[in-house]
């Protein structure tokens, strides 16, 4: 049976981690986690968190689970796979996907938790690593509104932005979108300093802060900008690796042919990134496109 005041994550990662963290230290509900490493577990336990043996065990204590995986593939096996999470819930629980997932999954996930009486909703996340351990996220949802107001409590707890953005899949669409922007840009910055270093015209610094006092002004030029490219810095740690961002660009295109929609600045930008995880840029920080720009 599900006992009430019983929260369960499933995913401790870079931004898993934190968010459960901050999920256990504000709600002061009990906060039961299951991942296939024990060195987080074993991290959060002093702040509260109990481990979980298996995703089966930790479905059948949590009236809310909460998900932070990877992409699709993970998603599926946890929630669709034999064993899954789709297969073990009951009438009152409810499973909330904070993974970034094509929107087509986030509605077979709904159908398939409605089928058993459970409530769903993707709530994908956006901002850094520090935004995750500060609590600061933003976080994008996709659900029925009553379900929203029920969640919004305990994802306040992780996110200082806390948005309803429609319906099942919605938050997923927001999420994807933001990304396949911040990506774009990253590319057009890259490209920007590229010309900077290779005429000479002007120093690459002064450019970017120049960037900074005009319309050109972005939280990817200060962030991604600023502290990376102009300082040619890509880490391979705590950072949203190439890979990562490639996987949300390829759901982001699927989601736009679906529609019947073109992306051509987005399937360049996809092109150059795959060039970069090709060279052996692949887990490092994906503002390592601009060593691909740079050589072409």
């Amino acid at each position: 049976m599900t006992t009430a005041g019983v929260l369960g994550f499933v995913g401790l990662g870079v931004m898993g981690q934190p968010m459960c963290r901050n999920l256990a230290r504000k709600s002061r509900a009990t906060v039961l986690a299951f991942d296939e490493r024990s060195a987080p577990l074993a991290a959060l336990a002093a702040d509260g968190v109990q481990a979980a043996a298996s995703v089966a065990e930790l479905g059948s204590r949590a009236e809310i689970v909460f998900l932070c995986l990877p992409g699709e593939p993970q998603v599926r096996a946890v929630c669709l796979g034999g064993g899954g999470l789709a297969a073990l819930v009951h009438p009152g629980q409810t499973v909330v996907d904070m993974s970034t997932c094509p929107v087509a999954l986030a509605r077979e996930l709904g159908q398939a938790f409605a089928s058993r009486g459970a409530a769903f909703a993707d709530a994908p996340i956006a901002r850094t690593a520090q935004a995750a351990r500060d609590g600061t996220l933003s976080i994008m949802v996709g659900g029925e509104p009553a379900l929203f107001e029920r969640l919004r409590p305990l994802l306040a707890c992780m996110g200082s932005e806390v948005t309803h953005c429609g319906g099942v899949g919605a938050g997923q669409a927001v999420k994807l979108m933001n990304n396949m922007v911040v990506a774009q840009t990253v590319v057009a910055l890259a490209e920007a300093l590229a010309v900077a270093r290779a005429s000479g015209a002007v120093d690459p610094r002064v450019l970017f802060e120049t960037l900074a006092k005009g319309s050109a002004d972005s939280f990817v030029l200060r962030n991604h900008g600023m502290k990376s490219l102009l300082l040619d810095r890509h880490p391979t740690e705590g950072a949203f690796p190439t890979r990562y961002i490639l996987k949300d660009l390829s759901y982001a295109i699927e989601l736009a042919e679906s529609a019947g929609v073109a992306l051509e600045q987005a399937a360049t930008t996809k092109r150059l990134l795959e060039a970069t995880a090709a060279t052996g840029w692949s887990d490092a920080y994906f503002t390592a496109v601009i060593r691909t720009i740079e050589k072409r």
